[in-house]
């Protein structure tokens, strides 16, 4: 698929620091519980780290207790991008930047107790806060 934003590896490897580039662009994951957004509680809005695009809006931000930052809904279904992963011996649901292609973190259908039953796990180190005025 083509991203409307489309950079070659080393232009993402100057741009990211080598953590960023690692879970962004070749799908690792942050240790849980070391993300510097996990206990962000102010109101704002949740973008790619690598090209801004607009994920998440603070108020769909809930406390799931698996260690990582934790939403039930993106801003908007056009802004993330899902595909099956397979990879660790298990089937999930990969959630990529549907800008540039980033690697975010992974969907699951656990989120009990919130509007839409979805979970969607994602690394702080791909997010990027912009606190609400």
């Amino acid at each position: 698929m083509g991203y409307d934003v489309d950079k070659s590896d080393d232009q993402w490897r100057e741009e990211l620091s080598a953590e960023e580039y690692a879970v962004l662009r070749q799908a690792a994951t942050e240790r849980a519980w070391t993300g510097d957004l996990l206990d962000e509680k102010r109101d704002g809005l949740y973008r790619c780290k690598a090209c801004k695009n607009e994920l998440f809006v603070a108020g769909t931000k809930f406390d799931s207790g698996c260690g990582w930052p934790s939403f039930y809904e993106s801003i908007n279904p056009d802004a993330v991008e899902l595909l099956e992963d397979a990879s660790l011996g298990m089937v999930r649901t990969e959630v990529l930047c549907a800008k540039c292609g980033s690697h975010l973190g992974h969907v699951f259908p656990d989120g009990f107790g919130t509007p839409t039953g979805d979970r969607y796990c994602m690394n702080s180190i791909a997010l990027d806060f912009k606190a609400g005025e």
